[in-house]
């Protein structure tokens, strides 16, 4: 089968309408996610997040769509209509548990079967080549769409609760990454999906918060602005916030004027926002904060989104630290700041999307130790661990959380020079696979599956250290 592919996206529809040579679904609340079935089972988010082991009900597809790419959506069904907090919570828990809500994958269109693309073919005739490899089980079903009736369809989804419709032209090809006018979204509530930028800071009850976020979208690949927006935020939630905006305050500004004292945040956080309008001069109108989406990367946050977001021509040097992120993965830039590329052949780090690789290398720098690195969200988390990863049951070694690395960094070996960044030499000690059971700011607990190492382990926050350090060790299995 092809490799990973990006899922095609929607521009906005300033209103429900129909047309003959258009097909009409039901907009789903939940996480876009492609599924490529062959032999195993991957799921894919929009921001490359791998989320098979999170939902394993839907193995099924293994059975009902064998050698099949799919798109589709995950939603947890809650009175008939989908719950995007519940599924929310399924999607933090991580591995899920006994009595947790099952999800449902909607499939509404089909890219491969049997190692043959289709996406070149027109809509209607991947439909019909779904229809044909998929079969409807307990957590899979497809999508009916409704050909022509756009407004009356509409109508009846907004009736009874639901985010809207999806407007697909009958004759559209499969457009991987590409936001086309082929596919329109339909909404009875304006949203986009913005990148927050900033914040600031709160004032009276919110004074241990922030008082509202600073919102932007990508435009000929730089960020910016579209406004701010103050609700939609409980208690709780400013709390989480501000918790998640703590490490990533950054002493650089984008080229923004701003007239009041704002906090900057590296621009990897996405969020939803509601408005009613799009002023002229391009800012969000009455905007409402829903919900954080990690299932999307910044780069997707562009502002083409909202109604006269056409792109003008760019207004700041591409070199920007503001830039859109194609070239490097945005959660890298502490990395790039330690490292000449002009010197060291170290990896600068590409668009890839996230599996479940690790690898340890054993680094021989000022003093020897050694690199633990885990494939997570598109990077790699890495640990170093002075004396090395502990191979006995209960022995707990100490593991200094450093800077993310590519993920090209998990096959990198060999001399970074002298006067460089950790300059010494690097060798892969092992490598292979990994399982999450959790994942939190506190603790992670993974199973290691490579050609040295394999079996359960632990890292847990060591507070009494510092803010990087913590605990490895190996539990029994």
């Amino acid at each position: 089968m092809a490799s990973r592919y990006l899922p095609m996206l929607a521009r906005p529809a300033p209103a429900p309408f129909s047309g003959d040579d258009w097909l009409f679904e039901i907009k789903w609340d939940g996480v876009r996610a492609i599924a490529t079935v062959d032999g195993t089972l991957s799921l894919r988010s929009r921001n490359g997040t791998e989320l098979a082991g999170r939902f394993p009900e839907l193995n099924e597809l293994l059975t009902l769509a064998p050698g099949t790419v799919l798109d589709g959506e995950i939603v947890v069904m809650t009175g008939g209509k989908p719950d995007m907090q519940a599924l929310l919570q399924r999607l933090q828990a991580g591995v899920p548990r006994t009595g947790t809500t099952p999800v449902t994958y909607i499939i509404f269109d089909i890219l491969e079967r049997d190692g043959k693309p289709l996406t070149g073919l027109p809509l209607f005739l991947r439909r019909k080549q779904l229809e044909a490899a998929v079969q409807e089980g307990s957590h899979v079903v497809l999508s009916e769409p409704v050909a022509g009736r756009g407004e009356d369809y509409y109508r009846a989804a907004v009736a009874q609760g639901l985010e809207g419709v999806m407007a697909k032209r009958r004759d559209s090809r499969y457009e991987p990454g590409i936001r086309s006018g082929m596919w329109l979204k339909v909404r009875a509530q304006k949203s986009c999906d913005c990148v927050i930028a900033g914040y600031t800071p709160g004032r009276g009850i919110r004074k241990p918060a922030f008082g509202a976020l600073l919102l932007g979208l990508y435009e000929n690949d730089l960020l910016v602005p579209v406004g701010k927006v103050g609700t939609g935020f409980s208690a709780r939630l400013l709390g989480e916030l501000a918790e998640q905006f703590a490490p990533l305050a950054t002493a650089l500004p984008p080229p923004w004027s701003a007239r009041e004292k704002v906090v900057w945040l590296e621009p990897v956080l996405v969020c939803e926002v509601a408005y009613q309008e799009v002023t002229r001069d391009r800012k969000l109108r009455i905007p409402r904060f829903l919900r954080l989406r990690s299932d999307k990367p910044a780069s997707s946050c562009t502002i083409d989104q909202i109604e006269g977001g056409q792109s003008h021509p760019a207004r700041t040097a591409p070199a920007s630290p503001w830039a859109r992120p194609d070239g490097v993965q945005p959660g890298l830039r502490k990395y790039h700041e330690k490292r000449n590329f002009s010197v060291t052949n170290e990896p600068e780090g590409l668009p890839d999307m996230s599996g479940n690789s690790f690898v340890i290398q054993e680094h021989h720098s000022h003093k020897l130790h050694y690199d633990l690195r885990l494939e997570r969200d598109g990077v790699l988390a890495s640990w170093a661990v002075p004396k090395g990863v502990p191979l006995a049951v209960g022995e707990k070694h100490l593991a200094v959380a450093v800077e993310d690395h590519p993920l090209e960094y998990g096959t990198f070996e060999g001399e970074i020079p002298k006067g460089q960044y950790g300059a010494g030499t690097v060798t892969i000690w092992d490598s292979g696979t990994y399982e999450t059971k959790h994942w939190d700011a506190e603790k992670i607990e993974f199973t290691l599956h490579g050609k040295r190492l394999d079996g359960p382990y632990v890292l847990v926050k060591f507070k009494r250290a510092g803010k990087n350090e913590w605990l490895l060790f190996r539990v029994a299995e």
